[in-house]
């Protein structure tokens, strides 16, 4: 239970876990992760050894303990409640902690009579990719896309002397289900490429502090690697000499970190190196690696995200959307075992909305990972609220099939759930306190993908802030759930409508800019002119996109009449005047959502503020700065967007608002 000084212990908080604390606790077992628990165990005691009462007891309350046999399966355990004792019983020590946290979770409801439950990871594979720099980048800083500050890894381009701070952090996540973590962007530079070879020791040092709490390490690195770093001519994945270069660099890195999870590529992306210089497919690059890392059960994660980054924006036949299916369906079946696919979950880039990738549901014979986005880069950058959970639940429940909740046994056939993560060295881990749920979220889904979302962040509200240990526990708690429960779709409302994306400023990606990448090579269009809005993606007189989905979503998205209203732009160019299955036309849904949206954020500003008394100063004083911001960078996105509108359509508010 180690807490470092002037660090807020988020979800991990002393009071979390006074009900283990409080009660006589015995743990059966050996192993490191067994000792971990052990750990955790006598320090709850050591902090409420005042309130126990129960020194020298030989009878325990709660036992955990390794058990032979039983169908938990890996990481998994099973909580039998009595009523006098509660058990915890795993088939291995990952379980086992995995248990002891689930119990912190109930907290006195764990040691109430209840029937025996198994828990198992619907997911093999929980992960977070930490998109961190070893030395900061001119353009990117030190962590690409990252909104709290620097990197947790690393500092003045070296590994960071003191990485107790790293062993805090693996606790966090380790309490709500992640197990694997990449250290380093994947846009790899030419001093994070050498973190392969001559810098490995500086990844193993920050592997011993995650691998207490069952984390295991993964490094993006170079597919050139044997050029840049061996010396070799060639990358080439059917060379000889390139091939037994990754044996050996492989081999090298399992020598330092014999529990290292593996590597993450981006390859042929955004300026990246990769296969196609050789004439060689993705399926040949991604084997290249798997083959490499296979003697030590290690697995490769190739992104997927590749597209052409240097489009002419009034060629309408080419579309960034279909890029990911274009390349990647073809080769399913021929990637190895060892290979995972890691696939974004939309087909564009972390948009507030867009429709799930296809990709998804066309790779039925390779391993696939889904990929999420935890630091908001489109969805404020955490200086504004927007819980993601549901948004992510809606993503998880899509079946290509059209059928009804998610497709577990799909995804755990495949390769798992990783996010890029928004954690950093603030304080408050996020940068906005209220931004550690999705985090949170992020690791609690990867474990149980049909979980509630309303129920994560209710379990999330009670690890968090402790209500009951407040003067006012329901008017906390139902602040608490005002603010975060709705503020995705409330987000959504002032920035980009229907599904249209993007519409932010260039190169940093917040606050607005209609037209900042109209014009631009990246593919990223709205095709908004005088007469209408939206990207003509069916196949009858579009990109053809809507056709990579099977039935009967191909057909859903084919016409503006079928597709659902919230993804309507990003699948049609319509009228401004199009009615909408709400009743509304475009332009006005546009104009009442953008003034809905400020509101919103309005009313959630006086909520936060009425909870001043509830909440420790310093984490409210925080959320409430940030508040301030989301709340000028609400009216600013309204101002624009609706100005913008206006004189492109020249269609006047039905409700006869200030439009500038």
């Amino acid at each position: 239970m180690t807490q470092l000084l002037d660090v807020d212990p988020a979800w991990l908080p002393d009071e979390a876990l006074r009900a283990v604390g409080t009660r006589p606790v015995q743990v059966l077992g050996d192993g490191p992760l067994v000792d971990t628990v052990r750990h955790e165990v006598a320090a709850a005691h050591a902090k409420f050894a005042a309130e126990a009462g129960h020194s020298g007891a030989v009878s325990c309350d709660l036992l955990l303990r390794i058990a032979d046999g039983g169908d938990a399966g890996p990481e998994g355990f099973t909580l039998e409640r009595d009523g006098s004792r509660t058990t915890v019983a795993a088939t291995d020590p990952a379980g086992l902690l995995h248990g002891f946290f689930h119990v912190v979770r109930l907290g006195d409801a764990a040691f109430t009579a209840a029937p025996a439950q198994t828990h198992r990871p619907a997911l093999a594979l929980r992960m977070l990719d930490h998109w961190d720099n070893v030395a900061v980048h001119p353009v990117m800083g030190q962590v690409e896309r990252g909104y709290a500050g620097g990197s947790l890894f690393w500092r003045d381009g070296r590994a960071r002397g003191d990485l107790a701070r790293v062993r805090a952090y693996a606790r966090l996540l380790a309490a709500c289900g992640i197990n694997a973590l990449g250290v380093n962007n994947v846009n790899v530079h030419e001093t994070e490429a050498h973190l392969l070879t001559d810098r490995i020791d500086e990844v193993a040092a920050i592997a011993r502090e995650l691998s207490p709490y069952g984390i295991r390490v993964h490094l993006s690195v170079s597919f050139a690697a044997p050029v840049l770093l061996g010396g070799l001519d060639t990358a080439d994945p059917h060379d000889a000499a390139v091939r037994a270069w990754w044996r050996e660099a492989a081999e090298h890195v399992y020598t330092h970190i014999p529990d290292f999870g593996g590597f993450v590529v981006k390859a042929d992306s955004e300026g990246q190196p990769g296969p196609f210089a050789h004439g060689r497919s993705h399926a040949d690059g991604a084997n290249l690696l798997a083959d490499a890392l296979a003697p030590h059960g290690g697995t490769v994660h190739w992104r997927a995200f590749v597209y052409d980054h240097r489009q002419d924006w009034r060629d309408r036949t080419t579309d960034r959307a279909r890029a990911a299916y274009d390349h990647f369906a073809p080769l399913d079946g021929r990637f190895r075992d060892n290979a995972i696919l890691q696939v974004k979950h939309g087909p564009m880039d972390f948009q507030v909305r867009e429709p799930v990738s296809p990709v998804i549901g066309a790779l039925s014979r390779t391993r696939v990972a889904v990929e999420l986005q935890a630091t908001q880069e489109y969805t404020g950058q955490q200086r504004h609220v927007c819980a993601l959970a549901p948004a992510w639940s809606e993503v998880l429940r899509f079946r290509p099939d059209g059928a009804d909740g998610p497709d577990i046994g799909r995804l755990a056939r495949g390769g798992g759930l990783v996010a890029v993560s928004n954690a950093g060295d603030d304080p408050f881990w996020t940068g906005h306190p209220l931004a550690q749920f999705n985090l949170y979220a992020f690791g609690r889904l990867a474990w149980q993908p049909d979980a509630d979302p309303d129920a994560l962040l209710d379990e999330w509200i009670e690890l968090t802030f402790t209500p009951d240990r407040c003067a006012d526990p329901a008017r906390l708690r139902s602040g608490l759930r005002a603010v975060l429960r709705d503020s995705w779709t409330t987000y959504e409302k002032y920035t980009a409508p229907l599904g249209s994306g993007f519409m932010v400023q260039p190169g940093h990606h917040y606050g607005p800019g209609i037209d900042g990448y109209e014009y631009s090579p990246w593919g990223t269009y709205h095709f908004a002119d005088r007469d209408g809005i939206g990207v003509d993606r069916s196949l009858a007189t579009g990109t053809g996109y809507a056709a990579q989905y099977a039935k009967p979503w191909s057909e859903t998205y084919e016409t503006p009449e079928s597709c659902p209203d919230e993804l309507l732009l990003f699948f049609h160019h319509v009228p401004y005047g199009h009615r909408l299955h709400s009743g509304k036309t475009v332009i006005q849904h546009i104009y009442d959502t953008h003034f809905e949206g400020v509101e919103e954020v309005e009313a959630a500003r006086r909520t936060w503020q009425s909870l001043a008394d509830l909440v420790a100063p310093a984490r409210h004083r925080r959320v409430a700065e940030r508040y301030e911001e989301q709340l000028r960078g609400a009216r600013e996105w309204r101002d624009q967007v609706n100005s913008y509108f206006l004189r492109k359509s020249g269609v006047p508010d039905a409700g006869g608002r200030r439009i500038h």
